[in-house]
C-alpha cells in the first residue's frame, strides 16, 4: 500500500498543486508553544497556522484531507486559549485528523482524545522519551486513530546529534512493532525528493516498507515555497518528485511481494512433506 504523504503549508495555492501532484494530506501546522524555545538553532519547520488558514484551504481542496497539528495540552492564558477551545475550532473549520504533539503523560493523551470525543479522527505524535516510556500505557486508551513517530523532538530528547540515528538503533522499529500489535497505522519522520537527503529518501522509504509504515511528511527540502516561488516550477518540482517517491516503493513492493510469496510457498511445500510422513 503507498504511504500517505503529507505535506505542511497554509498556502491554498500550493495546497492545491500539492493535491493534484498526488500529495495524500495537508498538514495545516497549528504547534507554536513552546517549539521554538526547545528546536533553537534546528532547520527544522517553525511555522504559526491559524484557523483560518484551515478553512481557507478547505475550500480548495477535493481529495486530498486535512490534518492539522495543534498545540500540546495547555490551560487558556493571556496569550492563548485552552485546548479545548482550540480543539473545537479546529473540528468547525473541517480538520479531517487532529494530531496531537508533544505529550509526556498519559493524562495529556486522554485530555486529548476526551476533547475530541470521536468527532474526527485523532494522531499522536510520539516525539519525547517520556511517551515511549509509557507507550504500552497509552496503546490500551481508545480512540487513537493513528500514530506518528516525531524523530527532530524525540532525538533532541535522547541527546541524539542526527536524528536518523533512532531509525539505526531500533527505537523506531520497537515503536513500530507495537503500533503494529494493536493494529494501529502509523508512519515516522519525514523524506526529501529522491536522490536527496542528508540520509537519501529512497534509503528511508525501504524504511518504512520494511517497519509497515503507512504515512511520512515530505520535508521543507521536497519543496521550499518560501524560496520557489513561481508556481510552474513548484508544480513540476511536486510532480516530479511524488512520481520519483512512488517508483520507488512499486520497487519496494515489487520485493515485498516476493518475500510473501515465498513464506507462502513454504508454507505449502511444509504441508505436503508432513502429509507424506
Amino acid at each position: 500500500m503507498a504511504l500517505k504523504l503529507m505535506y505542511i503549508t497554509n498556502n491554498p495555492e500550493i495546497a492545491k498543486i500539492a493535491e493534484e501532484a498526488g500529495v495524500d494530506r495537508i498538514f495545516v501546522d497549528m504547534e507554536y508553544i513552546g517549539k521554538a524555545k526547545r528546536q533553537g538553532g534546528m532547520d527544522t519547520v517553525q511555522s504559526h497556522h491559524t484557523v483560518e488558514d484551515i478553512k481557507r484551504i478547505r475550500e480548495v481542496i477535493h481529495k486530498a484531507e486535512i490534518i492539522v497539528r495543534v498545540n500540546p495540552i495547555h490551560e487558556a492564558s493571556e496569550e492563548y486559549c485552552s485546548s479545548e477551545t482550540e480543539i473545537n475550532d479546529v473540528i468547525e473549520a473541517g480538520a479531517d485528523i487532529i494530531m496531537l504533539p508533544y505529550f509526556k503523560t498519559l493524562e495529556e493523551v486522554t485530555c486529548f482524545l476526551k476533547i475530541i470525543n470521536k468527532r474526527t479522527r485523532t494522531m499522536l505524535l510520539v516525539e519525547t522519551p517520556e511517551a515511549v516510556d509509557i507507550i504500552d500505557d497509552i496503546l490500551n486508551l481508545e480512540g487513537i486513530d493513528e500514530i506518528h513517530i516525531g524523530l527532530n523532538d524525540l532525538s533532541l530528547g535522547y541527546g541524539r546529534k542526527f536524528m536518523f540515528e533512532l531509525l539505526a538503533d531500533g527505537t523506531v522499529e520497537k515503536l513500530c512493532v507495537k503500533f503494529k500489535m494493536k493494529g494501529i497505522p502509523y508512519g515516522f519522520g519525514g523524506i526529501a525528493s529522491i536522490g536527496h537527503g542528508e540520509l537519501p529518501a529512497e534509503d528511508i522509504i525501504k524504511e518504512h516498507y520494511r517497519l509497515g509504515s503507512t504515512c511520512v511528511i515530505l520535508s521543507r527540502s521536497f519543496c521550499n515555497t518560501e524560496v520557489i516561488k513561481e508556481q510552474n516550477q513548484i508544480k513540476c518540482i511536486f510532480e516530479d518528485g511524488i512520481r520519483g517517491i512512488r517508483e520507488q516503493e512499486r520497487e519496494c513492493e515489487n520485493y515485498a511481494s516476493y518475500f510473501r510469496n515465498n513464506k507462502y510457498l513454504v508454507a505449502d511445500l511444509v504441508k505436503k512433506i508432513i502429509q507424506e510422513k
